[in-house]
């Protein structure tokens, strides 16, 4: 049986439970939620990264949809709401193939249904407008982790990708992650600075995730993860789902990426655009600058080295799939999961190894946020204090 065979059959059985796909708001961009423009019942290779199809043939089980909207949105909330209605008007559509997940038991039930449990993220404490009811308004209508920053600070968390501001988490960033733990939604730290890593990880009693990150000791880029952070996962019972985007796991793609985003900037444009214009830009400076290729051992390698110092029971898989302009060779779309568990078999890694990369260790840090918060909310109650009280 060759590997990518052995892979497939896998995944039959122990699906992918991703941490991170942005098909809502490449959605909002290219379409503005029309989707019927953007039929994912349909083949959209020309357009997304994700449609049916691909997920099925990529052996994916659950999906964590993010509700992005940037940091920089002048009114955050009302747009992060208009994302989740995505995902909802999505699970509706599509009801053969999603199924609404809001615990680890729906996860499990959408498996044995042979449906895409469908759950959902938020990409940015910003999201939530410095207010905890806010916040428990996201959990009320389903968002389940809550990445603490995007790529710019939010006033009570610094990002891996700015200048420091708080010096990790303030007090009321420290209520945040408090009140998370008492809602049962996952702290998720990609994106966020070390100093806020650590300190959430002092804060919190639940495990925490980040949803698509990769190792900093194979490559050096802020938003990846410290050794010595990934060395606190087995006492905190969290999980780093590795991901897959080139210029966090590729060294020389780190290098490419700064000038090809300067030169995005150059234009007026914001160096995440993925717009037909950006992209045409982007084609055109690759010309000119042959871009480096990551692949699928490129990925693996971080699975490596995040196995060897956090454990196979802290590891997962988040791709980032529609919300990057690059992929690797062999993961270029959600049908490339295979490829990554038949490089990994070709390792050495175990059937029971894998089954906790792709689906265990997701399914089991959902459900014991979940016994913290019903711990919790037998002994506290909502907390209504504001970044005022508390940061002065």
């Amino acid at each position: 049986m060759s590997s990518l065979t052995e892979a497939r059959e896998l995944l039959r059985e122990f699906p992918v439970a991703d941490g991170h796909n942005d098909l809502p708001w490449a959605l909002r961009e290219q379409v503005r939620y029309d989707l019927d423009a953007r039929d994912i019942a349909t083949d959209q290779s020309a357009h997304l990264h994700t449609d049916l199809a691909r997920l099925r043939a990529g052996g994916v089980g659950a999906q964590f949809w993010s509700v992005y909207v940037p940091s920089d949105q002048p009114d955050p909330t009302p747009a992060t709401l208009e994302q989740i209605d995505c995902v909802r008007q999505l699970i509706d559509r599509y009801p053969g193939e999603l199924r609404a997940a809001l615990t680890a038991a729906d996860m499990e039930t959408a498996r044995a249904e042979g449906r895409v449990a469908s759950l959902m993220g938020a990409e940015g404490g910003h999201s939530i407008s410095d207010s905890l009811a806010t916040l428990r308004g996201l959990y009320a209508v389903g968002v389940r982790y809550m990445t603490l920053t995007h790529n710019d600070n939010v006033s009570w968390a610094d990002s891996a990708t700015d200048e420091p501001g708080v010096g990790g988490l303030s007090a009321f960033g420290r209520e945040v992650v408090r009140e998370m733990n008492r809602l049962g939604m996952l702290v998720d730290l990609s994106h966020v600075a070390a100093t806020t890593m650590r300190d959430a990880l002092d804060a919190s009693v639940s495990p925490l995730i980040f949803s698509h990150s990769s190792a900093r000791a194979v490559c050096d880029h802020p938003r990846n993860i410290p050794d010595d952070v990934l060395e606190r996962l087995p006492a905190n019972g969290g999980v780093a789902m590795v991901t897959f985007v080139p210029k966090f796991v590729l060294q020389a793609a780190v290098d490419w990426t700064a000038a090809a985003d300067e030169n995005l900037r150059a234009h007026g444009l914001h160096h995440l655009d993925t717009t037909p214009t950006a992209m045409k830009l982007h084609r055109a400076f690759e010309e000119r600058n042959p871009r480096p290729v990551a692949t699928v051992a490129t990925v693996a390698d971080h699975l490596d080295h995040m196995r060897e110092v956090a454990g196979i029971d802290h590891l997962g898989i988040g791709g980032d799939y529609d919300g990057t302009a690059f992929t690797p060779d062999g993961l270029d779309d959600v049908s490339g999961y295979p490829n990554l568990i038949a490089e990994l078999l070709d390792r050495g890694w175990s059937r029971p190894d894998l089954a906790k990369l792709t689906w265990q260790n997701t399914v089991r840090v959902l459900g014991a946020a979940e016994d913290v918060a019903r711990d919790l909310q037998s002994r506290t109650g909502p907390s209504n204090a504001t970044r005022e009280q508390l940061d002065g």
